[in-house]
């Protein structure tokens, strides 16, 4: 989208990483963060009460809080090309961002830093639209509750609509502790996998037949992501727009913003197309969906998880 840029870095060896949405020029932005076990950065900032109406960059990274350390590079990037607020010393850029918990795949030592964040500003541009196992998706798994082992792999998904002059995008990591369900057909596309790796088992069902249980499911979960859109929006309506952006997740994640889950997403509104706001995030929404189910479509196998094409490719 015209004035914004995207850019990924990432470490497959140590399978974690992260992805920058930039506007130099700042975008009107706002955030919705539901599930019980968020790990964010500035998203106070954006409440429509508070001082600063547009943000310069937002991150999406793994390394669960270790990797908010990425947006460090980010401000330094931003910084060094005098891009920022303006505070008369200096200019400070505003960095949001949100990271998902991929310690228990790869290297738990190796996480989004500094370096890596300013990596993916030098990205940007190149490749923005990549999907599967790439910046902030490289460590992403789903279906989780039977534990790692019958896991599966996740990445990064894009999707972009476009209705007149109205363009609604939006990017997901998908990290969810619960299924994928594709909304076109009602397949269940990624989630725990039986004792065989070839049959994906419902999470619902699994939590619900054992409700008894004293689980510890913390490990590594939430799905985070950007909606990116020209409509003209203030800051509560961008925040509106990221409210309802969450159905999406509800239509594709069963289940949805659980407290093992941290879910987040983000509306960045650069442009001056007015539009209605329940359209605009109604298209937010669908536009999730697809992202979502993209990032499993696309990806390919890390770390001995298995993948969607795996299973396709079993199917006798």
């Amino acid at each position: 989208m015209e004035g914004i840029q995207a850019g990924h870095a990432h470490d497959l060896d140590a399978a974690t990483g992260c992805t920058v949405i930039i506007c130099e020029q700042g975008a009107v932005a706002g955030v919705d963060v539901r599930g019980g076990a968020p790990s964010t950065r500035e998203t106070d900032l954006l409440d429509p009460v508070n001082l600063v109406e547009k943000v310069h960059a937002v991150v999406l990274s793994g390394g669960s809080a270790f990797g908010l350390d990425a947006a460090s590079g980010v401000m330094q990037y931003l910084e060094e090309r005098n891009i920022g607020f303006d505070v008369r010393v200096t200019k400070v850029p505003i960095v949001c961002g949100a990271a998902l918990f991929d310690l228990a795949v790869g290297d738990c030592r190796i996480r989004p830093d500094r370096e890596m964040g300013y990596r993916a500003c030098l990205n940007a541009g190149a490749g923005s639209f990549l999907q599967g196992n790439v910046g902030a998706g490289t460590g992403a798994t789903v279906g989780k509750i039977s534990g790692m082992d019958r896991a599966m792999k996740s990445g990064l998904g894009w999707h972009g609509m476009k209705v007149g002059r109205l363009k609604v995008c939006a990017v997901a990591a998908v990290n969810c502790l619960g299924d994928i369900v594709d909304p076109g057909t009602g397949e269940r596309i990624a989630g725990p996998l039986d004792e065989s790796m070839r049959k994906i088992l419902s999470t619902e069902e699994i939590m619900t037949t054992s409700h008894s249980a004293n689980k510890n499911l913390f490990s590594g979960n939430t799905t985070i992501g950007v909606v990116i859109t020209n409509a003209s929006l203030t800051k509560a309506e961008a925040a509106k727009v990221a409210s309802m952006a969450h159905d999406g997740y509800a239509a594709v994640i069963r289940p949805a913003h659980t407290m093992y889950d941290g879910d987040t997403i983000f509306t960045m509104s650069k442009g001056r197309v007015q539009a209605d706001l329940s359209t605009v995030g109604l298209l937010a929404a669908r536009a999730i969906e697809e992202a979502v189910v993209s990032a499993v479509k696309n990806t390919t196998a890390l770390c001995g998880l298995t993948c969607y094409a795996d299973l396709k490719s079993r199917k006798p």
